[in-house]
């Protein structure tokens, strides 16, 4: 999914094809090796985004000794998909790594819809660490397994924390933008 909201945002942008795509994520920095995406992937995303209408062909380049490259735009109905698309990836999230593509698309939608959903996740990773710190009981077991369980209750805690403050900050920063961005 994040490969077609990727397609689709640079699409919002951009008319492109698979093999340009696939050279932006390699310069500067070589995201596709990273990530594992490989231009036979972008090539069947394409396919698959002008399948359901999302994109479609509007130029075929020709050159010799060369295959065809079809050049693709975005559609009204892959513009709502988009949009649609980068809500849920902030719904879905797990962790804040989980929010990234999204994140590269936040100019698509609308920041306050974005802050109140980052907000909603925030009070439930509140409550659920306040549900989960109440189990903190000492228990009886050999030493060994002791250190281990002390081991993944101060790891767990400090990925909570961890978490809990970039996700304030990232609220944050989308409000500061937000107030940078609005009519005066």
């Amino acid at each position: 999914m994040s490969i077609q909201i990727y397609i689709l945002g640079i699409l919002a942008e951009e008319k492109s094809y698979p093999y340009m795509l696939k050279k932006r994520l390699s310069e500067p920095i070589p995201i596709d090796k990273f990530t594992g995406i490989t231009e036979s992937k972008l090539y069947y995303h394409f396919d698959k985004l002008a399948a359901n209408g999302f994109i479609e062909p509007v130029e075929t380049i020709k050159e010799e000794n060369r295959p065809d490259k079809h050049v693709y735009q975005i559609t009204e109905k892959g513009r709502t998909e988009l949009i649609e698309r980068v809500y849920q990836t902030f719904e879905k999230a797990s962790h804040i790594t989980d929010m990234y593509i999204a994140l590269t698309n936040i100019k698509h939608v609308e920041s306050e819809k974005v802050i109140e959903i980052l907000e909603r996740k925030m009070e439930e990773h509140r409550l659920a660490w306040e549900t989960y710190s109440s189990f903190d009981q000492p228990i009886d077991v050999d030493p060994d397994r002791y250190m281990g369980y002390t081991f993944m209750k101060e790891h767990s805690y400090s990925r909570a924390e961890h978490t809990a403050e970039w996700l304030q900050e990232l609220v944050s920063r989308l409000k500061e933008n937000a107030k940078g961005h609005s009519p005066n």
